[in-house]
């Protein structure tokens, strides 16, 4: 290690994002043929579980490879969204249509996704009334909404229903030809994309159809384990995902620009959650995700090795969290409403749960 890449100790300034980025270079680099081989084998395998739910007799047997689609599904997005930052391969153009391949079995509208999360989320994490992924509401926000409202706010973030969240709020109100309020700024290729994934989805229930015809089977359940079910696996995989990649008692939101920057968002508003039984590695490394937000260009495949390279460089900075339900349900409990005033997550009662790292000397 050179001199330019001693651990920056607890007390110390934190360096620029510039200078971190710099030691990830040698990560950066990008391989087209390992692109099409994870896509490639991707598509295969979402493929052979939508013709499992086909060919098996059993319920229960139809019901896991619909299961097990979702979480191809969710691979495959992966994939794209890597494609979406531009650092799947090195071929800009290349990027674009292949992002878009891979976009198609999660119905995701790729000129939107890169609106939405490159452009808002990456640009503005955790900032309040900019990043409107999982944005939390404040008390007095809370207490004057309808109690629908209220009651859909609870709903999303009781821990049960990140897909419904999703569903609702990310995907339906965003990717799915989307009306002025949710996507004020109007282009062409927004059309496109979404008529795009229509078709692809409009094929896909199609060809679930008529595989329950040919094979004389309930056209309901071939639709609901071939179609259904993959896709609501899927949505409560990202739900969940961009949920635990911001949400925790040591991470802050911020609604004040100025702190928000000199927050170091990038490594501060974002959990490095571990996983047991390379679960991270079947979710192509999206988990490392500290590393991903200081620098999108690092692929997929060396995302491990800069998470590494970070926590190695940067100890006790970054919030690493091994995974459990324990913690995930706790999570839920004590993550509803952000009281920007003591700059403290709080219960629905209004009781604050942060967890505040020691403050670091400027």
């Amino acid at each position: 290690m050179n001199l330019t890449q001693k651990p920056i100790l607890p007390h110390e300034p934190m360096p620029h994002r510039k200078v971190m980025r710099e030691w990830l270079v040698p990560l950066a680099e990008r391989t087209t043929v390992l692109a099409f081989v994870l896509l490639f084998v991707d598509y295969v395998l979402w493929a052979a579980l939508l013709t499992g739910t086909v060919m098996f007799e059993a319920w229960w047997a139809k019901l896991l490879c619909g299961l097990a689609a979702g979480f191809v599904i969710g691979r495959l997005f992966i994939l794209g969204h890597d494609a979406c930052h531009q650092s799947l391969t090195p071929h800009r153009n290349l990027n674009k249509w292949l992002g878009r391949i891979a976009f198609l079995p999660s119905l995701t509208a790729y000129s939107l996704w890169d609106i939405g999360h490159n452009v808002v989320h990456h640009g503005y994490t955790n900032l309040k009334g900019f990043d409107f992924v999982w944005a939390p509401y404040t008390p007095e926000e809370f207490a004057a909404l309808s109690p629908f409202e209220k009651l859909r706010d609870r709903v999303y973030r009781s821990g049960w229903a990140p897909g419904l969240y999703y569903m609702i709020e990310i995907w339906w109100n965003k990717m799915v030809f989307p009306n002025e309020k949710n996507m004020p700024t109007r282009r062409p290729i927004f059309i496109k994309d979404c008529l795009l994934i229509t078709g692809f989805g409009v094929a896909w229930v199609a060809a679930m159809t008529w595989a329950a015809i040919a094979t004389e089977q309930s056209v309901a359940l071939m639709l609901l384990v071939g179609v259904v079910v993959p896709f609501f696996f899927w949505v409560s995989m990202i739900g969940f995902v961009v949920y635990v990649h911001h949400t925790h008692v040591k991470v802050s939101w911020h609604d004040e620009r100025g702190a928000w920057s000199k927050a170091q968002p990038f490594v501060s508003t974002t959990v490095h959650l571990t996983f047991p039984l390379q679960i991270g590695a079947l979710m192509h490394h999206i988990m490392e995700h500290t590393a991903h937000h200081l620098d999108m260009s690092i692929p997929l495949y060396k995302l491990k090795q800069a998470q590494s390279k970070l926590e190695e460089l940067l100890p006790e900075r970054i919030v690493i969290q091994p995974f459990s339900w324990g913690w995930y349900f706790q999570t839920a409990r004590d993550c509803k409403l952000y009281d920007f005033k003591i700059d403290s997550w709080t219960d629905y009662e209004g009781r604050p749960t942060s967890v505040k790292s020691t403050p670091v000397a400027a």
